[in-house]
């Protein structure tokens, strides 16, 4: 068996998928992350939910423990390969009962699992009962080591034995201990209570209980006989009415096919539309109208980008300098300001610098002439041009530093530091200027260019969806357009195939039986019920050669059955009240016998049991300790190489070169688990099926194995998945690691 898909609305699962393959998966889910409740769904969906559990002060029962968090009704879905055909299973709520309802399909083509019901699926499926199941191949929440159960027990003995799977050691025994105790258990049981009753009458009173019984079962039968012919008469007309269902069904869809073909016909036929070259031209004309859309499109998507463009060129144009002024008039007044500077660099106290000089010499002239002379007046005129070059100086230095600071202030106010600066400011400004004004032209054609677009789209739009409202005037949009143009074009095409289609459905009636009152039963009813409409008879689960084989057996069956039942009437008949007396007090004194060999035949059957059961376990436990210690070994990398088992499946090893065995409690959490999983897997092999093995379910088994111990347990589950589907649930993300190499 190979599971392909789970979907569980299950616990805290809603509406969840797992997708599986062959061989070994890998499922690494977190803590919480709902691996346990997987492998729940997984028991639940084969087995069903236990629905007489109940919760105690530390568990809770299933039903409640994995009822949906989300309040959603329980539901799954398995899809698997069982038996060389895909399977679809569904487990529901019905009623009260979670998962009460069931259904299994073919995943193919959807019809009913012959024999596959809610009760029988995992023993069907799987091969073995829940229990055996749950200690074989399904290890739940790190749960590796494993106990005994009667399923088991019965199971191993059918290993070993006939092959049947209804008697267990440990059941048995209980119920044989039981027996013996009801026959004599000190004073009381049923042997003293009979020998203190008179034991007299027993071969008539044998006789006529015999034949009482006879009677009773006879009838019984014949009832069951009864019952049985009306269910097989009952099956037979739900054949013939199935059969009907389906004629008439079949001959009404090929009817209504046929009128709607012809149908589809006249419509085509009757359709007015313009010519083959008016059409393509309108085609023609649809492929521009997009064409101009996507100019739109593309103008418009341009808008934003451009004027952004033309408002950072007007922004960057903006120069507090020439506030408001065309290039021209900044130019001019850059070059004004550019004279200016250069005019102020010439020093305007040369003048008076000179007058100074003057001054100075006349007055040194004339302080050499009164020496000379000595004349006093030569001395007073040469202290008053002293005086004078003094004041002509001073006048000539203020002057010039009054025009130095006006220059200074000129090139501040421009950034500049030589005349040339401001004309290449006044420069830069004509230069940004002429950009903003070409981006502002470019915005305004970018304008024109959308508005003449849309104009065109808007035109041809108009003309296009009047000439195709002329033939399809529901039609609103572009793609109405293009579809009805496209159907207009194929009219021929349809056409043709129209008349092959009305042709093909007259053939398929033709070839139909009519169905009448006379051969049909489901037309007859519908005639006389005045309904319209038959709903499906439900399937019939057997074929109507099988029906009429059994029918025929319960016939005969029915007719023996009879002819026993009046020969018992007869007996009973015959039989008088004395004698009926005398066969009940017969019967005392034989049941007494009875139970005192049954108390004899118990005591030998316990003692038989027990030497059975030593020969069971002798002839198992080989088997089952020899594929345990190979497995173990190849856990363990070859340090263990012998494994026993008790009765109770209680396990020991033996290292390799040890003398002694060791039990499971002396060795590590980690070893224990690779003892239990070994032990788990050789019961797996040996007690389930080998013809479409069950899938292997682990649930965090590895988790207390180290990295190594992990490597040879993937190594042996990869050579297991060879014959078995195994899924391994993780928490880790190691395995899945060390299997990706």
């Amino acid at each position: 068996m190979i599971i392909k898909k789970m979907t569980a609305t299950f616990g805290k699962l809603e509406g969840a998928e797992l997708e599986l393959k062959e061989g070994l998966n890998v499922l690494q889910l977190p803590n919480e992350g709902g691996k346990s409740t997987w492998c729940a769904f997984l028991r639940a969906m084969f087995y069903g939910i236990p629905t007489r559990e109940r919760d105690t002060r530390t568990t809770l029962a299933e039903k409640n423990r994995y009822a949906p968090w989300s309040g959603s009704p329980m539901a799954g879905e398995l899809l698997l390969t069982w038996g060389g055909r895909d399977i679809r299973i569904r487990r529901f709520a019905k009623g009260t009962a979670p998962f009460g309802g069931f259904e299994a399909v073919e995943a193919d083509t959807g019809e009913a699992v012959p024999g596959l019901t809610a009760a029988n699926c995992g023993e069907r499926l799987l091969g073995v009962s829940r229990e055996v199941w749950q200690r074989s191949a399904f290890v739940g929440e790190s749960a590796v080591a494993l106990d005994a159960d009667p399923e088991l027990e019965r199971r191993i003995a059918a290993l070993v034995s006939s092959g049947e799977e209804d008697v267990s050691f440990s059941e048995t025994e209980k119920t044989l201990r039981g027996w013996l105790n009801r026959r004599r258990h000190n004073k009381t049981g049923l042997i003293p209570q009979l020998e203190g009753e008179l034991a007299a009458l027993e071969g008539a009173w044998t006789a006529a209980r015999q034949n009482q019984r006879r009677l009773r079962e006879a009838r019984a039968q014949a009832e069951s006989l009864e019952r049985r012919k009306e269910e097989l008469e009952a099956e037979r007309e739900a054949q013939r009415a199935r059969r009907d269902w389906a004629a008439l069904e079949q001959y009404t869809a090929a009817d209504q096919a046929l009128r709607k073909a012809r149908e589809e016909l006249a419509a085509l036929e009757g359709e007015a539309l313009p010519g083959r070259e008016a059409l393509r031209k309108a085609q023609g004309d649809l492929a521009y109208y997009h064409t101009l859309a996507a100019g739109v499109k593309e103008a418009l998507g341009q808008r934003e980008p451009v004027r952004a463009q033309a408002e950072a060129a007007e922004a960057a144009a903006v120069d507090p300098l020439f506030p408001a002024l065309s290039p021209d008039e900044a130019w001019k007044q850059a070059g004004g300001d550019a004279a200016k500077v250069r005019d102020l660099e010439k020093s305007g106290a040369a003048g008076f610098t000179g007058a100074g000089a003057v001054c100075l010499l006349a007055a040194a002239g004339f302080a050499a002439a009164g020496v000379l002379l000595e004349t006093v007046p030569f001395f007073f005129a040469a202290a008053g041009f002293v005086a004078a070059g003094a004041v002509f100086l001073l006048t000539a230095r203020r002057t010039a530093a009054k025009r130095r600071a006006e220059r200074a202030e000129l090139l501040e106010r421009y950034g500049a530091r030589f005349p040339d600066d401001i004309l290449d400011r006044a420069n830069a400004y004509r230069e940004k200027w002429t950009a903003a004004e070409e981006a502002r032209r470019n915005a305004e054609a970018l304008e024109r260019s959308i508005r003449d677009l849309q104009d065109q789209r808007e035109a041809l739009w108009r003309e296009l969806i009047a000439f195709v409202h002329g033939f399809a005037p529901q039609v609103t949009d572009p793609f109405g357009v293009s579809a009805a143009l496209s159907r207009a074009l194929s009219r021929e095409e349809r056409l043709s195939t129209a008349r092959v289609k009305v042709e093909g459905a007259q053939k398929l009636v033709d070839s139909l039986p009519v169905p009448t009152e006379e051969n049909n039963v489901i037309l007859a009813r519908l005639r006389r019920t005045g309904e319209e409409v038959c709903p499906e008879p439900p399937p019939v689960e057997h074929s109507p050669q099988q029906t009429a084989a059994a029918l025929s057996a319960v016939t005969g069956e029915l007719q023996r059955v009879r002819e026993e039942l009046s020969h018992a009437q007869g007996q009973s008949a015959a039989l008088g009240e004395a004698e009926e007396l005398e066969h009940r007090m017969e019967e005392v004194r034989t049941a007494l016998d009875r139970r005192r060999r049954e108390y004899a035949a118990l005591e030998t059957a316990l003692e038989v049991l027990g030497e059975a059961n030593g020969d069971l376990q002798s002839r198992f436990s080989p088997r089952l300790n020899q594929r345990a210690g190979e497995l173990f070994s190849a856990l363990s990398g070859g340090r263990y190489q012998e494994v026993a088992l008790t009765r109770e499946l209680e396990a020991a090893a033996r290292e390799t070169g040890a003398v002694l065995p060791r039990r499971a409690l002396t060795l590590s959490r980690g070893t224990v688990d690779q003892l239990y999983l070994a032990v788990r897997l050789a019961v797996c092999q040996l007690a389930l099926p080998e013809e479409d093995p069950s899938p292997l379910v682990l649930d965090d088994a590895l988790i207390n194995f180290d990295d190594a111990r992990m490597a040879l347990a993937l190594d042996c589950l990869k050579d297991l998945a060879r014959e078995r589907q195994i899924l391994l649930f993780t928490c880790h993300g190691r395995e899945g690691a060390r299997l990706e190499g």
